[in-house]
């Protein structure tokens, strides 16, 4: 039987993946609290995405699908704000939310991936994951490093082109939610290819494998 832990939780209107750096900028007081109480544990709490809602304020409808974060680093301003940064670590599931007392809690399992061992056509669809987000970085959209290395494990490398990859927050809790690498790297294929046209008509240089959408 997996065992429960009880977690902090911090929705957000994007979506952390495993091996992801997330700066936070923490100003509200409920989340300075929810800092301070992981600084004097063990730096960890849970990241969903936001379903329906607003990051600030309270009352969002929360996904149950999400990733426990670690705290790297953390800078106290003066006003009472902190400036954060963490690292996406394992997958988690929410078994059941908890009062938001003062910041939202819940009850969660980790999701472990189905150890697949291979995958055919990882390096082409690297190849494209890097390509696409050389183009956003063009059009000036958010997007990672076209350079980095990627990890050398089925596992972690899927994820780190699931994180590449210049998709919309829908997208990746899809990616997220793929049962393995080899499911999240066949959605990845399928989203790269809708995706490329896209990016190349937005830069003037026509679509480089189908035609855009008549309603363009």
């Amino acid at each position: 039987m997996t065992s429960l832990k009880t977690l902090p939780m911090f929705p957000l209107g994007s979506v952390l993946l495993p091996g992801s750096v997330l700066p936070l900028h923490v100003f509200e007081p409920r989340y300075r609290a929810l800092v301070r109480d992981c600084l004097e544990g063990d730096r960890e709490f849970g990241v969903v995405l936001i379903a329906r809602g607003n990051e600030v304020g309270g009352g969002d409808l929360r996904n149950d699908v999400g990733v426990c974060a670690r705290i790297l680093q953390v800078a106290a301003l003066d006003d009472g704000r902190f400036a954060v940064i963490c690292l996406g670590a394992e997958r988690i599931r929410v078994v059941r939310w908890l009062p938001d007392d003062p910041y939202p809690r819940a009850e969660v399992s980790e999701w472990p991936d189905t150890d697949d061992l291979a995958y055919q056509g990882l390096l082409p669809l690297a190849a494209r994951v890097r390509s696409l987000a050389a183009l956003a970085r063009e059009l000036g959209d958010p997007a990672g490093d076209p350079t980095q290395d990627l990890p050398e494990q089925l596992i972690e490398c899927s994820y780190a082109l699931a994180d590449l990859a210049p998709l919309g927050p829908v997208d990746r809790l899809r990616l997220l939610c793929c049962a393995g690498p080899q499911d999240r790297l066949n959605l990845l294929t399928s989203l790269s290819e809708d995706l490329e046209p896209l990016l190349r008509f937005r830069l003037g240089d026509g679509p480089s494998t189908s035609n855009p959408p008549e309603a363009w």
